[in-house]
């Protein structure tokens, strides 16, 4: 089976750069993918209570023979339960549909500027992370401006920032920020919603490496240091999206690719995404 690298987290953690995405699978047919991908080989499986498959991810782990310490599982706080004692609640929550004892890595889903202040949220995640429950903590959707605040007022630096980046939305500037204060980078929806897949440019070079353009696009994502998982219900395509080890792009590939950038987003904005349900 093919070696997923690893990258090694601000706290030491280390999680598979290469994972599988539920966003959108419905609760029926969660357990089922899920099970799939990790035949396939994924070893790292992002959830979230916002996605309502987190009971059909734990079923999966479960079902798919697998210790639990083998599969690195990723799930976020929903948005309506960011005051301090929700958060803490909405994470036993998870925990008991999981039915997990822990958690890989908890994230606050997105900031809510509008909403309510994600300091005191973090500072729940900072007790979460404390319990030894979450092995790491981190967020999603957060900008610089964000991040600032956390690094500011908080004591606990976020592992990761998860984040929507692909050819159309490279992210560099946040991407840079998140380097530069040992934040790793996740990139949700690094296909565009497979909007980039006929871009000239990547087709020209799928077809440079006799591989497809979902492949060059997440081989880009793994060499410039993303954390990806994609996601898909079919297994034809796990299989193709798991075999992107076998080949590197060039530089000037990847030069190619990133030029493609139009500051694009197919997901909202967070800066005016308040969004609760």
């Amino acid at each position: 089976m093919t070696s997923v690298p690893t990258i090694r987290l601000n706290n030491g953690v280390e999680i598979p750069q290469l994972g599988f995405g539920t966003y959108q699978i419905k609760q029926d047919d969660t357990k089922e993918a899920v099970v799939a991908a990790l035949e396939v080989g994924f070893r790292h499986i992002d959830t979230a209570e916002m996605y309502g498959n987190e009971k059909q991810v734990g079923q999966a782990v479960r079902a798919s023979g697998l210790d639990r310490g083998e599969v690195f599982v990723t799930s976020k706080l929903n948005n309506g339960f960011h005051a301090h004692d929700d958060a803490l609640k909405a994470f036993n929550r998870s925990l008991e549909d999981l039915e997990f004892d822990y958690l890989d890595l908890f994230l606050i889903h997105w900031p809510l500027p509008d909403v309510g202040d994600f300091v005191e949220t973090w500072r729940a995640m900072e007790e979460i992370y404390r319990s030894g429950r979450a092995k790491a903590v981190g967020v999603s959707n957060f900008q610089p401006h964000h991040l600032r605040r956390l690094l500011e007022e908080t004591e606990t630096v976020p592992t990761v920032n998860q984040i929507e980046a692909h050819p159309y939305l490279t992210q560099d500037e946040l991407r840079a920020f998140d380097a530069e204060h040992g934040i790793a980078t996740e990139a949700w929806s690094p296909i565009a919603q497979g909007k980039v897949l006929d871009d000239p440019t990547i087709t020209r070079i799928a077809g440079r490496h006799g591989r497809t353009p979902a492949q060059v696009t997440l081989r880009w994502h793994l060499q410039r240091g993303d954390i990806v998982f994609p996601k898909s219900v079919k297994r034809s395509r796990m299989e193709e999206n798991f075999d992107v080890f076998g080949f590197d792009l060039g530089e000037d590939e990847i030069d190619q690719i990133s030029r493609l950038n139009r500051d694009e987003r197919v997901g909202p904005d967070p800066d005016r995404f308040n969004w609760i349900p």
